[in-house]
């Protein structure tokens, strides 16, 4: 179960800029699994098509998930929710399982300003080389950014 305190102060901006983080659940590696990372990355581009959201930048790791996006005209819940369920549905669908994909909840933060947006969408490239996955950002078959970096 998430935490209340992740809700707290929570709100959902039509427009606004948002970087989201979500957790594998159990910080499992599912990701880690190509089919299961472009099942997420599927749901994140199916967003923006549906008009959920406009991404800016996004990263799958092998255990998380960090998403920067412009909501559009729904809830941050609804919008997050969708993307984590759809993408456990397809995942599970995939290996034949029914078990949970992701840790319940997600951190969320509201961007400020350009500087802000600009610092998150370089912390986002920067997680897979971080983490030893890759030696130079955009390397990373699971990570995109609108932004020239």
């Amino acid at each position: 179960m998430s935490s209340p305190r992740l809700q707290h102060g929570r709100e959902a901006i039509h427009g606004a800029m948002y970087a989201i983080t979500a957790v594998a659940a159990g910080r499992r590696a599912t990701f880690a699994d190509a089919d299961a990372a472009e099942a997420v990355v599927d749901e994140l581009r199916l967003a923006g098509r549906l008009g959920l959201a406009t991404s800016l930048a996004w990263v799958v790791m092998p255990d998380h998930l960090h998403w920067m996006f412009e909501l559009q005209g729904f809830s941050l819940a609804q919008v997050v929710g969708r993307v984590k369920s759809c993408s456990a549905r397809r995942i599970n669908l995939l290996r034949g399982t029914d078990g949970a994909i992701w840790q319940a909840g997600y951190y969320d933060h509201r961007m400020r300003d350009h500087e802000d947006l600009l610092a998150q969408a370089l912390y986002i490239l920067g997680n897979p080389v971080r983490r030893g996955l890759v030696s130079q950002a955009g390397a990373y078959p699971y990570a995109w950014c609108r932004y020239p970096t």
